[in-house]
């Protein structure tokens, strides 16, 4: 049994991952000169780590409901 965690929980987790990496390039960056390719690598990176967790199914984002394939009939 593959560890899942359910979709609001996945959404959560990763806003705050996003936003916590955006702060921590935006100080190291600020801190340290480094070029614009290193910039440019820091934030793949730090975005491959999402897009593997959700390839493997760990995190389930839902997007908090925005992209809903149901449609209501009225």
């Amino acid at each position: 049994m593959k560890f899942r965690i359910n979709p609001l929980t996945s959404d959560i987790i990763i806003s705050i991952y996003v936003l916590i990496t955006l702060y921590l390039r935006f100080k190291f960056e600020n801190d340290t000169p480094i070029s614009t390719v290193n910039s440019m690598v820091i934030g793949v990176c730090f975005i491959v780590i999402i897009w593997v967790l959700i390839k493997l199914k760990v995190l389930n984002p839902n997007w908090f409901g925005l992209f809903n394939s149901k449609k209501t009939k009225s």
